[in-house]
């Protein structure tokens, strides 16, 4: 797979629909970036037109941000937003909802004012478009899929039905946890947490939510996030399930389930 980076399309004089953020986890962890690839084979595969700015993105300063480095974020923000703006980005989708809040209501007071899109958000208008053709009986048919809701795609934003949407157009079942949408309960690694270890307590965050997944029955618990996913796979091993459970990002559902 062969992705263009921006500086190669402005070189041949070209524009890209859309300018995938891939984030630090996308980029740079290896179970986030089998999420990166599913998600760029599904753009691929329908032809979209879009360019990643590759060694000239960095991160976007969210985890300094939580963690109380204000200096450090605007340094980040700043560097970031003069590369968008000198390609004059307009049009901005990425796979992680931390990237997507930031990008989309913290980098406008800095002067880096784009429209931002969350990959879920995508996937259900390529859906609803029919540019994305799901096979009949797919490998998710039938089968019980949980979502976790990511805190900073649901509550922050205010995003749930988009992939539930895409899940239910795999022609699965959807099976809720006790705490899900407004009410869902964070898988942990917000704030920061994903790269510290947790305050003492009776149960870590993400082996509770792991275990309110496992509650459903559900043989898959699907994810919008890469820190969710690390967190959600952390719990479901802690129970020893993870032959039974597997978690995945919803691209890498929709990758699985494309026509070929």
């Amino acid at each position: 797979m062969q992705v263009k980076t921006m500086a190669e399309m402005a070189m041949n004089g070209e524009s890209p629909e859309i300018l995938f953020w891939v984030g630090c986890a996308g980029s740079f962890d290896q179970r986030a970036q089998k999420i990166t690839k599913a998600f760029a084979s599904i753009l691929d595969k329908v032809g979209f037109s879009y360019a990643i700015l590759g060694k000239e993105e960095a991160c976007t300063g969210d985890p300094a941000r939580r963690a109380g480095n204000e200096f450090l974020f605007q340094m980040m923000a700043y560097q970031n937003i003069q590369v968008l703006n000198g390609y004059g980005i307009k049009k901005i989708v990425t796979t992680c909802p931390h990237c997507f809040n930031t990008l989309k209501n913290e980098y406008p007071e800095l002067g880096g004012t784009y429209e931002v899109i969350h990959h879920t958000t995508l996937l259900q208008q390529l859906i609803d478009e029919g540019r994305i053709q799901l096979k009949e009986g797919g490998s998710f048919k039938g089968k019980k899929i949980s979502f976790h809701d990511s805190c900073y795609l649901g509550r922050a934003n205010n995003i749930y039905e988009a992939p539930r949407k895409v899940l239910e157009a795999l022609d699965a079942e959807l099976v809720e946890m006790k705490r899900c949408r407004s009410k869902g309960l964070c898988c942990g690694a917000g704030g920061a947490q994903m790269f510290k270890e947790d305050e003492p307590g009776d149960k870590r965050i993400n082996i509770e939510r792991a275990d309110e997944a496992l509650a459903t029955g559900a043989g898959f618990i699907a994810a919008a996030c890469p820190f969710c996913n690390t967190m959600m796979t952390d719990g479901v091993k802690n129970r020893e399930k993870e032959n039974e459970v597997a978690v995945l990002d919803v691209a890498e559902m929709v990758a699985q389930s494309m026509v070929d």
